[in-house]
C-alpha cells in the first residue's frame, strides 16, 4: 500500500534516530538521501519494512470475477487469502497504467529526490517492468532507472529492501546497482509447480 512520504531532509531527521537504534548505521554515517526506491506490490514486503526504510509501492490490480481491487489498498493479503476458497473464478492480476508510475515519479521528484530506482517483478511473469520502463522514458524531470528483479515475491522484496537501506545510507545509484547485481545472482525464489 501507499504511505505518506516525507521530503528528504525531513525523512533524514526522522529516520536517523530509528536507523541508529536498529544498529543499521550510526548517525555520523548518515548521508543525504538522494535516491528513492519504487517497487510494486508483488514484492510482498511487510508494511513496517516499507515504512521504516522508505520504499514507495505501486499497487497492482487483483481481479476477482468482474471486479478489480488495488493490492494492499482495496483488499488486504489477509482478506484475499481468507476469501480465496470461496472465489468462483481464479483471481488474476493486472498491471497499473503508465500514469500510476509517472505520477509516483513526479511526486518523488517534487519531494527533492534526484534519482529514482524502480525495481519490479520479473518480466517473464508480468508486464509491470515494461510499463515502468515506458513511463520512465516519458518522465524527464529526474533520471529513473528501471530494474527487472528477475524474481517474484520476496525474491524481489529482498532486492528492494537492500536498495532502500543503501539509499538511506546515501549510496549512489552506481553503488546500489552493483550491490543488486551481486544479490540477484545469489537470490532464488522457489515455487513447486507440481
Amino acid at each position: 500500500g501507499s504511505s505518506m512520504r516525507l521530503c528528504p531532509s525531513t525523512w533524514k531527521a526522522t529516520q536517523m534516530k530509528r536507523c541508529a537504534e536498529e544498529g543499521l548505521f550510526s548517525s555520523t554515517q548518515f548521508k543525504t538521501r538522494t535516491v528513492d526506491i519504487v517497487t510494486d506490490s508483488t514484492c510482498d514486503l511487510p508494511q513496517h519494512v516499507i515504512q521504516n526504510v522508505g520504499i514507495h509501492v505501486i499497487p497492482l490490480f487483483i481481479n476477482i470475477g468482474d471486479k478489480g481491487y488495488l493490492d494492499g489498498v482495496d483488499i488486504t493479503r489477509k482478506d484475499f487469502y481468507i476469501s480465496l476458497p470461496s472465489y468462483t473464478t481464479h483471481p488474476t492480476t493486472g498491471t497499473p497504467g503508465m500514469d500510476a508510475f509517472k505520477n509516483t515519479y513526479q511526486t518523488l521528484a517534487n519531494q527533492g529526490f534526484t534519482e529514482i530506482l524502480s525495481i519490479h517483478i520479473s518480466e517473464k511473469l508480468s508486464a509491470t517492468v515494461n510499463v515502468a520502463r515506458n513511463a520512465a522514458q516519458e518522465f524527464k524531470q529526474i533520471p529513473v532507472t528501471v530494474r527487472d528483479a528477475g524474481q517474484l515475491s520476496l525474491g524481489t522484496g529482498l532486492q528492494v529492501e537492500h536498495a532502500a537501506r543503501m539509499a538511506a545510507e546515501g549510496k549512489s545509484m552506481k553503488e546500489i546497482e552493483a550491490a543488486l547485481d551481486d544479490l540477484r545472482s545469489r537470490t532464488f525464489a522457489y515455487r513447486d509447480w507440481e
